[in-house]
């Protein structure tokens, strides 16, 4: 089992950028894919991106593709998801959950666990 932090959040401007960092404690982070979700008042939590073990094989959300980028460095057991041109409707408090099943490509909240705390990210206009 992995534990994640999230952590890096904060109020930005319509057009800045944060970049949000999950930490991870375990013996199994580098063989862990680990994805980013996000949620919204009212809504549903949703896929932003994930990345392989090997941090070679990327997915991305089509309403952050271009925007945002997901990586890891697993000699410091943290993934990170940097947010460049964010807007209004990027608010949300962002997990990263790892994933848990043997299922190839998911997108799909219920395929991962471990979910995090949250990290609360606010993009005003």
């Amino acid at each position: 089992q992995v534990q994640l932090v999230e952590s890096g959040g904060g109020l930005v401007q319509a057009g800045g950028s944060l970049r949000l960092s999950c930490a991870a404690s375990g013996r199994t982070f580098s063989s862990t894919v680990i994805g980013w979700f996000r949620q919204a008042p009212g809504n549903g939590r949703e896929f932003v991106a994930s990345i392989s073990q090997s941090g070679v094989l990327k997915d991305y959300a089509d309403s952050v593709k271009g925007r945002f980028t997901i990586s890891r460095d697993n000699a410091k057991n943290t993934v990170y998801l940097q947010m460049n041109s964010l807007k209004p409707e990027d608010t949300a408090v962002y997990y990263c959950a790892a994933k848990i099943t043997a299922t190839g490509f998911t997108t799909t909240a219920r395929d991962f666990g471990s979910w995090g705390q949250g990290t609360q990210v606010t993009v005003s206009s």
